[in-house]
């Protein structure tokens, strides 16, 4: 690697500064534009940290974050603002077309990361972590807002603690920190959540239909989760 290249490279800590620039701008056109209280501020501030923490203990020193990880990053502050809404959604009454049109640029984002990493031959197991983690914040953001608009009952924070609960169980069961395999019924069912949950928020959803969709979620994701892990029960008392 010559010096023009390493001029090129910036610590990991400069990204994040300035990604925490483009979440407090973010954050703060929200709260001044809809008048929303300082726990907003408070919200998002934590939730940013929770994210930029990993990143430094995790990444290499010295090594470059690269461009698929700084658009997860410009990703991760659109979902730190959608997160951080969340428990207010209900004042921003006919701004919900803006909020989901909001949802909806965040799941496009999505697909950005991923799509220069695969250009760029830059795909790492950290990427697709740091991509996966923040699926799993934004899928509870958005359980959080549909509770928040009492279209449905705290049942459907478990759509979006699921998956925690099956991380923290992993630090007591051996078996299930095994790496799953790619699955088509893992990638549809979790589709189908972000989706439904999108449309339960929306003012033309009724509470019934809501509910009755969300169930569904719920139930797909109950037995794609039982699936999982039978496989990695059964894989892991194999010799």
């Amino acid at each position: 690697m010559d010096s023009r290249t390493r001029t090129f490279q910036l610590p990991v800590a400069a990204d994040l500064i300035w990604g925490a620039g483009l979440t407090a701008l973010l954050v703060a056109a929200a709260g001044i534009g809809w008048q929303i209280s300082a726990g907003l501020y408070g919200i998002a501030a934590l939730l940013y940290l929770a994210i930029a923490l990993p990143v430094i203990c995790r990444w290499p020193s010295g090594r470059d974050f690269g461009w698929a990880n700084r658009a997860t990053l410009v990703r991760a502050a659109m979902v730190v603002l959608l997160v951080s809404l969340a428990p207010f959604i209900a004042r921003l009454d006919n701004w919900l077309w803006l909020y989901g049109a909001l949802c909806l640029f965040a799941l496009v984002l999505d697909g950005v990361d991923g799509a220069i990493a695969r250009t760029t031959h830059s795909t790492t197991a950290f990427g697709a972590r740091f991509d996966m983690e923040l699926d799993a914040l934004f899928i509870l953001g958005l359980c959080v807002a549909v509770l928040a608009l009492e279209k449905a009952g705290a049942w459907v924070l478990a759509l979006g603690l699921m998956r925690y609960a099956f991380v923290a169980a992993g630090h007591w069961l051996t078996f299930m920190n095994q790496p799953l395999p790619e699955s088509f019924r893992r990638k549809t069912v979790c589709v189908w959540q972000v989706v439904t949950l999108m449309i339960a928020i929306l003012p033309v959803t009724s509470a019934a239909f809501a509910n009755w969709t969300l169930a569904i979620a719920l139930a797909l994701l109950c037995y794609s989760f039982s699936t999982d892990l039978r496989w990695l029960y059964q894989t892991g008392r194999q010799p």
